[in-house]
């Protein structure tokens, strides 16, 4: 991701920004839509986790979907050219000036997270003489093994249509002329990489599937939702998430009917390494029990790992080459390394925002760093720049792209 004329090229511009290369996002996507294709998977991506105009195109032209959670993606996803009839709308809370936007566009399906909301989006289809395709978003009470904040799928989370509710939904879906029954949707959560989750979610998804069949409803499409997750820790050597093995879980393990199609949702697994945040060390703090990188990006660009201490990996891009310089002389034994110029330092590194969680992460080994650094914050492509806030009345982080 970083050469020594793009970290040269950095050296000119004002930090922070988030530098997307396209390259990368490319390579993410053709193995995405590859592993998909074999199996004639349907791939919508969750325009949650960025939407980066840039990116958005870049992702279009790869034919894929949208999946969105509120009006102004839906706008925006036909805005960047992606089909009415690959645009999904989930959220469980959708409005009614968004219900009737997404109406009037005639996207795909609504998916609806509630029985009171069939009856609303019912109401609001009925006064625009149309009629809703929709699928029910069902919450099959499978544990996603990952952080608590990003759990969608148990019976605690507000997300989805519990199964007892189930005999409520049948009876509103006879009982609204204006809505068209497409099929049933899930998601379970965010950052899965355990393979077995998705065993076990299909599983429900077939159960519920039967459910639907024995009462006399046609499931057309099998919305499997997303959640597959990223290596934050390795983003160089595992730079691209495991679709193959991802997509054939559910070609082994769910009951796909003839004519069924079956939908994916998925954001952080094709965006998330194609992104870093650069930042500058603005100063640096050596103390007796700490030492501290302040540097010029903060919670108020990058949120993850003060709401979901979420792990991202730090470079000192202006070390570099340096630090590779001095271990293989080191190596060779052609240097010896005094105490007194140690080749790394461990720092808390941190953003200047008036919060004590802005911070990054703690105990960091890097290169002795100094003022001026040029710092990148890896795996920075989803919930990054789209969660970025002007607290502290700061600038909006801007956008740097590899072409």
């Amino acid at each position: 991701m970083f050469n020594t004329n793009t970290i040269n090229r950095f050296q000119q511009l004002e930090t922070p920004f988030y530098y997307y290369d396209l390259d990368v996002l490319r390579k993410t996507l053709e193995a995405c839509t590859g592993a998909s294709a074999k199996y004639g998977f349907h791939v919508h991506y969750a325009m949650k986790a960025n939407f980066n105009p840039k990116v958005l195109d870049t992702i279009q032209s790869f034919g894929l979907g949208a999946d969105c959670v509120s009006g102004n993606e839906v706008k925006a996803a036909i805005e960047h050219g992606f089909g009415k009839e690959k645009v999904v709308f989930a959220g469980v809370g959708k409005s009614d000036k968004e219900i009737n936007l997404a109406l009037d566009a005639d996207i795909f399906c609504f998916n609806a997270e509630s029985v009171q909301e069939l009856h609303i989006i019912n109401d609001l289809a009925k006064a625009k003489n149309k009629k809703a395709n929709i699928a029910i978003r069902i919450n099959p009470n499978v544990d996603a093994h990952t952080h608590h904040f990003i759990t969608t799928g148990l019976d605690e989370n507000k997300f989805g249509i519990n199964t007892w509710q189930l005999t409520d939904v049948a009876d509103a879906l006879r009982n609204c002329p204006n809505l068209q029954f497409l099929g049933i949707h899930f998601h379970i959560g965010s950052q899965i990489t355990d393979m077995e989750v998705y065993k076990n979610l299909c599983t429900r998804i077939n159960e519920i599937q039967d459910w639907f069949n024995d009462r006399g409803f046609e499931v057309k499409v099998l919305n499997t939702g997303g959640g597959l997750g990223v290596d934050y820790h390795n983003p160089d050597t595992n730079g691209v998430s495991d679709f193959e093995s991802y997509f054939k879980v559910f070609k082994d393990f769910l009951n796909v009917k003839p004519g069924q199609e079956v939908h994916f949702e998925l954001g952080r697994a094709l965006v998330a390494q194609s992104a870093a945040l650069i930042s500058r060390v603005l100063y640096v703090k050596n103390g007796i029990k700490k030492n501290f990188l302040v540097l010029d990006a903060g919670m108020t660009e990058l949120i993850r790992p003060m709401l979901y201490q979420a792990y991202h990996q730090i470079e000192n891009l202006s070390r570099r080459e340096s630090e590779s310089l001095e271990v293989r002389k080191s190596e060779s034994k052609e240097l010896e390394v005094s105490h007194h110029s140690p080749l790394t330092t461990h720092y808390d590194v941190v953003g200047p925002i008036c919060e004590s969680t802005d911070c990054f992460r703690k105990d960091v080994e890097l290169p002795q760093s100094f003022r001026g650094d040029l710092i990148a914050i890896r795996t920075s492509g989803a919930y990054g720049e789209v969660m970025a806030s002007g607290y502290n009345l700061r600038d909006r982080v801007g956008s740097v792209y590899s072409e």
